[in-house]
């Protein structure tokens, strides 16, 4: 009996949608990209073999046109798929929902030239549920996203090719180089030129450590008499001198040392004035790929590259103690910190089952700062707000309960009433 043929980019997926989907539908991988520019001199077509612009693979004197080869290493997965083609009744192309995926649902739809129906569907969790309403959805290709990625990839070789050499011989051999490190490059030669250009002054400021009962805290000189101290920011860091128009006292080393002995010579010293001052402290937005990586980095000593193997992990499936496979996490690869109305609704049941109503103010969404955010995508966030870090202990290992920690107690938080705090400061 003809079945529906699936298509993901990984085998972790395709596992996790087979539990789901059932004896109906067969799912494959592509194992990624089945088709890209030529890596070697040995892929570049005949056709374009003895053009000046043949290495590249681009078209450089025409119309930037790319020339996509299939990799030696991706030649048994394609056939794999024709072979699975062979026996469908129907295509359904569920690679990521994002530009790459795009991308490779054309490459797929180029290479297999399939002449069953032919869908694409986007999920941005992996749950049973989000993949059942997926499935009864129709859409087909986006060519502006798959346009936008083979942009994308072609700035990447026309920058690459150029850059990488200089890298392997000034850096370290077996970098790349593309359209983000070719401007990652060139930003930090220009710190090394501020860096190069850049003149010392020098200032003290005091700190003063008082103690008062059992409590502790630290003051700082800000001023003397009317004059405000001078600051780093206060200083020219072309000249080292402060800056012409810095109204402010410079204190120096000596002057520091005989200010010390002035004011333990003129103890106890007096507060002056008290100020308390009520304030709301509101929460982080959910993360978005940036601040995870940030995050995780600073909190849990993760690279990004870490990280984001870890994320990928939790959003492909993860198998849960009752047998379940799902889902952890949303889709991992997001500039945008909104989330959608179902899932401010389950997040707010979940702080109101676990902490109290008092907790909760309603829904909030954040805008992203970033300003030209694609926001395709929700922020990263449980698929599930009720199943809490302790419940996976034992199911997860470690590094993954880890994350998954960081990113449920930062969804939570998001969506929790302001801190009230209470800021005091003395004058003295």
């Amino acid at each position: 009996m003809p079945k529906t043929l699936v298509i993901v980019e990984s085998p972790a997926k395709a596992r996790t949608l087979s539990r789901f989907l059932g004896a109906n539908y067969q799912v494959e991988a592509s194992y990624g990209h089945v088709r890209d520019l030529p890596d070697s001199a040995d892929q570049v077509p005949e056709e374009i073999r003895k053009k000046k612009w043949g290495r590249l693979g681009v078209d450089t004197d025409g119309d930037f046109k790319p020339y996509y080869v299939i990799p030696a290493d991706k030649k048994r997965h394609v056939q794999a798929l024709k072979l699975a083609l062979k026996g469908a009744s129907e295509v359904v192309l569920a690679t990521d929902p994002d530009r790459e995926g795009e991308s490779i649902s054309w490459h797929l739809l180029e290479v297999l030239k399939p002449k069953v129906p032919v869908r694409r569907i986007h999920f941005h969790e992996i749950t049973e549920s989000a993949i059942r309403e997926a499935l009864r959805t129709v859409d087909s290709v986006d060519e502006n996203r798959v346009r936008a990625q083979e942009t994308r990839r072609i700035l990447d070789r026309l920058f690459g090719y150029t850059l990488s050499p200089l890298l392997w011989k000034k850096v370290q051999t077996g970098l790349s180089a593309g359209r983000v490190q070719s401007v990652a490059v060139r930003l930090i030669v220009e710190r090394e030129e501020q860096r190069r250009a850049f003149r010392a002054g020098a200032y003290w400021d005091l700190e003063a450590r008082l103690r008062s009962g059992d409590r502790e805290f630290t003051a700082t000189l800000v001023r003397i008499g009317e004059d405000r101290l001078a600051l780093g920011k206060d200083f020219d860091p072309a000249t080292g001198q402060l800056a012409a128009d810095a109204k402010v006292r410079l204190l120096r080393e000596d002057d520091g040392k005989a200010l010390v002995e002035a004011l333990n010579a003129h103890l106890p010293w007096t507060v002056t004035a008290v100020e308390e001052k009520p304030i709301a402290q509101r929460p982080a937005p959910p993360f978005t790929t940036s601040t995870l990586q940030q995050e995780a980095n600073r909190k849990l000593g993760f690279s990004a590259d870490r990280t984001m193997q870890i994320a990928q992990r939790l959003f492909q499936g993860v198998e849960l103690g009752d047998g379940r496979m799902e889902g952890l996490i949303s889709y991992h690869r997001t500039d945008s910190t909104t989330l959608s109305e179902k899932a401010l609704g389950e997040a707010g049941a979940a702080i109101g089952q676990m902490f109290g109503g008092e907790y909760y103010g309603g829904p909030r969404q954040y805008q992203t700062k970033v300003r030209n955010a694609q926001e395709a995508h929700e922020a990263i966030r449980p698929t599930e707000f009720v199943l809490a870090p302790e419940q996976l202990r034992g199911q997860l290992d470690a590094d993954e309960l880890r994350l998954y920690d960081l990113i449920w107690k930062r969804t939570i938080a998001s969506q929790m009433a302001d801190a009230r705090l209470l800021r005091t400061n003395v004058e003295i």
